[in-house]
């Protein structure tokens, strides 16, 4: 199951958020979205860090009560994702009963590496810290996530990081018309990958 936060601009009912969890479902990857506060009270600005982070928290505590059994992913689309890293990257100070511990990987639907048209790293520094699996699904149009500086990122991270790199795809996922694809060949794309890593790291936790 992949408790899935939403982007900074789009609440968890987005066509995306629908689509990438009726795909994954197909694939055998249940869901969970919720919603940050200033979404559901519909303010246009994100909350500060430490709402958000509490938010991120507290919906992977209702998910494990709700599916108790399941293994469990965490992680969302862009700000959302960003939000539920530097949770888990608390993930070694966390106490033997801390229900966070029980998230076995971490997906990025577009990690936010940087502002538009300002390349930097800073964001991502914290990384170092998540002691577990991250994919990161990124396009290779996506203006907030310059690859030049998130493959050697990833490279850093090791075995930690695994990159899907989506041609022609913007930071939406949306891909040009030259590429002969639709966007929902790319959800579907989304979907086959998470699913193939996460069975990855089920055979990784087993063995």
């Amino acid at each position: 199951m992949l408790v899935f936060a939403h982007g900074a601009g789009t609440g968890m009912r987005h066509r995306f958020m629908e689509d990438v969890c009726r795909e994954l479902s197909g694939v055998g990857v249940a869901t969970f979205r919720y919603q940050f506060p200033y979404m559901e009270q519909r303010r246009g600005r994100p909350d500060a860090p430490a709402v958000l982070q509490a938010t991120v928290r507290a919906a992977i505590a209702v998910a494990a009560e709700a599916a108790p059994d399941l293994p469990m992913l965490a992680g969302g689309k862009s700000l959302g994702g960003r939000m539920t890293s530097h949770v888990l990257a608390d993930f070694d100070r966390l106490g033997e009963t801390d229900v966070v511990r029980r998230v076995r990987g971490l997906v990025f639907f577009g990690f936010p590496l940087h502002p538009p048209g300002r390349p930097d790293t800073k964001r991502a520094e914290h990384l170092e810290l998540v002691g577990m699996p991250m994919l990161f699904l990124q396009g290779t149009r996506d203006t907030f996530a310059d690859l030049s500086l998130l493959r050697p990122l990833c490279d850093r991270l090791g075995d930690r990081a695994t990159l899907h790199v989506v041609d022609t795809a913007d930071h939406s996922f949306h891909v040009l018309k030259s590429s002969g694809r639709m966007d929902t060949d790319v959800i579907a794309e989304l979907a086959r990958v998470t699913a193939s890593w996460a069975g990855s790291i089920a055979s990784d936790v087993s063995g």
